[in-house]
């Protein structure tokens, strides 16, 4: 029997055949998928890398109470300092026109000489007030008010119970003989008080009223001299007028810049410090950081340390209890803050100075320590104190004496290439006026009313537009001739009564050491009004204000308009006999020098 043919598939058969053809179609959209995902993946990170950097908004507050957005691109795209400075075209060391100005205080044909003048019957002493630099104002006003007094000057006291604590002498801190020698056709000067029966002149104790004229010494102080013969003229800082004749301003000059000499052991410390940073380098930048904690408190700033900041200086804010309550954004927007060590670097960068320049740091307790220096030194990596380039035992001599410390301090900045102030006190305003005087050396201080717009916006641009607006920012404050308008800023800090134009050069003003006055004969034995003879306007010149471009004067502040807005005495009150309520020191002491 023939076998019948299968025309059926068997079920399970077909059933297998169809899950194997479901398994290659997966397998093979898998791949598919995979290929996708993956070329997507690449598309995506490709633009993320072109794409611009993102922006992050940072909000801020204004002084009324608006808000003001600022934007901070990324810092490594945007934002990118060198290591270099960027070459100026010029000599960033040296400043531009200083060959054509000098020196020049000797005095003049009509300058009486001390011996012609001097009232033997009348004796003037001074006690100064405050740290070294406002001392050392102090003792070259003390010779100009004897001048003007026709008084004999006792070598003045240095102010011993301030912040300062600082126990030293006038004999200590300066050459004593020079002063009297060099200043003995001006003025006469003595060491110690005559004897009258046996028994020491007992002074009489008053004060005059800040930024006292010629007049004013006439009217106040002269009566009482004749009367009690010995005064002695206490807290004496600014105590006399900025503007005076020219034969008294370079009367000032020869004081400052040729009688005070510091003793011989300040000196040659002071020298070894600066021989030692000349050998580190040909050239070097000395800083006047100034950014200690009661420096910073006083200034009412916000320097972004949150809310630990604002309640530690708060708390050293507190000691002042009279202090006006502080606006920081006011404060800032004024310019009355000082530069962070960071800004000061990132300035000094866009100012032509690169990472292997040496920079020499005169400063007290930094506020934050190493944290606060570390952006500085990073950009500035050779970084030096007299503590780190002079031994324990080399400064031993000093270190117990606030003033000989400053001392140091004072000679190394004289003597650097280019100094940089980070406010415009005792120390910042006579060495500006002192760099000038001796060849317009660079001396750069921030224009921190300008500069502070561009810190806050800084990650909002390149670094050359940066670099760019720091340098605009900073004409006028570099130190170089005939960039203060004549007639502004403070005397100590331009005396351009005593600097001359080398076009016009005589012979006979180049050396005060060697100077030799020639002066009218008079028969009249009372010259008490001889400062009007040598220049008639003398009274008609007033005390200038302030610009806004004197920043960080805390110093200039008298301490009733520092605490309560009451105003300082002027021209109008010589006539009164009361004294203004005393003066609570330690704001004037604190942030002098």
């Amino acid at each position: 029997m023939k076998k019948k043919r299968k025309d059926q598939t068997n079920p399970i058969t077909f059933g297998a055949t169809i899950y194997r053809h479901h398994r290659r179609l997966h397998r093979h959209l898998f791949q598919l998928v995979s290929v996708f995902s993956a070329c997507l993946l690449l598309f995506l990170v490709a633009f993320s890398l072109l794409a611009p950097s993102p922006v992050i908004h940072h909000h801020h507050s204004n002084i009324n109470g608006d808000v003001e957005r600022e934007s901070y691109s990324d810092q490594k795209t945007a934002f990118h300092v060198p290591t270099s400075g960027v070459s100026l075209g010029r000599d960033i060391w040296s400043s531009v026109g200083s060959e054509l100005y000098y020196g020049c205080s000797n005095g003049g044909r009509n300058f009486m000489t001390s011996d012609m003048k001097t009232n033997p019957s009348r004796h003037l002493v001074i006690a100064t007030s405050g740290g070294l630099n406002q001392q050392r104002t102090g003792i070259t006003d003390a010779v100009v008010a004897a001048y003007i007094l026709n008084a004999t000057l006792v070598v003045p006291k240095l102010d011993q119970k301030s912040f300062w604590h600082d126990s030293s002498n006038f004999a200590e801190i300066f050459d004593v003989d020079r002063f009297i020698s060099f200043l003995s056709k001006d003025v006469h000067i003595i060491k110690e008080l005559p004897l009258k029966g046996g028994k020491v002149l007992t002074p009489h104790s008053m004060r005059v009223p800040r930024k006292c004229t010629p007049k004013c010494y006439l009217n106040r102080v002269l009566p009482v001299l004749n009367k009690r013969h010995v005064v002695q003229l206490s807290k004496f800082d600014y105590r006399l007028s900025n503007k005076l004749s020219k034969h008294l301003q370079k009367l000032r000059c020869r004081v400052n810049y040729h009688a005070l000499k510091f003793t011989d052991s300040i000196l040659e410390m002071g020298e070894k410090l600066v021989e030692r940073m000349r050998k580190k380098s040909n050239h070097f930048i000395a800083l006047h950081l100034r950014y200690e904690p009661d420096m910073l408190a006083f200034s009412g700033c916000d320097f972004g340390g949150g809310d630990k900041e604002k309640e530690e200086l708060g708390l050293i804010r507190k000691r002042w209890k009279s202090l006006h309550v502080s606006n920081p954004d006011k404060v800032r927007r004024n310019g009355r803050c000082p530069l962070t060590p960071g800004e000061v670097g990132l300035m000094l960068r866009a100012l032509g100075f690169g990472s292997d320049v040496h920079l020499y740091v005169a400063s007290g307790e930094v506020y934050g320590g190493e944290e606060t220096l570390a952006p500085l030194k990073e950009l500035f990596p050779n970084f030096h104190t007299k503590e780190t380039i002079a031994s324990k035992n080399e400064l031993a001599p000093f270190t117990s004496f606030s003033s000989r410390m400053a001392a140091l301090d004072f000679i190394v900045c004289d003597e650097s290439d280019v100094f940089v102030t980070n406010n415009n006190g005792n120390m910042a305003r006579i060495l500006a006026g002192r760099r000038r005087y001796f060849g317009h050396k660079p001396t750069i201080r921030p224009n921190a009313k300008k500069l502070y717009k561009l810190f806050m916006n800084r990650y909002n641009m390149t670094w050359e537009d940066f670099a760019a607006k720091v340098r605009t920012h900073q004409i006028g404050f570099m130190g170089e001739p005939k960039e203060i308008k004549p007639g502004k800023g403070e005397f100590h800090e331009n005396p351009e009564a005593c600097i001359c134009d080398a076009s016009d050069k005589n012979p006979n003003e180049i050396s005060p050491q060697n100077q030799s006055h020639s002066h009218k004969m008079e028969n009249n034995n009372n010259h008490d009004n001889s400062y009007i003879k040598e220049n008639k306007d003398s009274d008609d010149v007033t005390d200038e204000q302030i610009s806004e471009d004197e920043q960080f004067g805390f110093d200039y502040m008298d301490n009733e308009t520092a605490l309560g807005g009451k105003r300082q005495p002027n021209a109008t009150d010589f006539e009164t006999t009361a004294m203004s309520k005393s003066e609570q020191p330690e704001l004037e002491e604190l942030f002098s020098d």
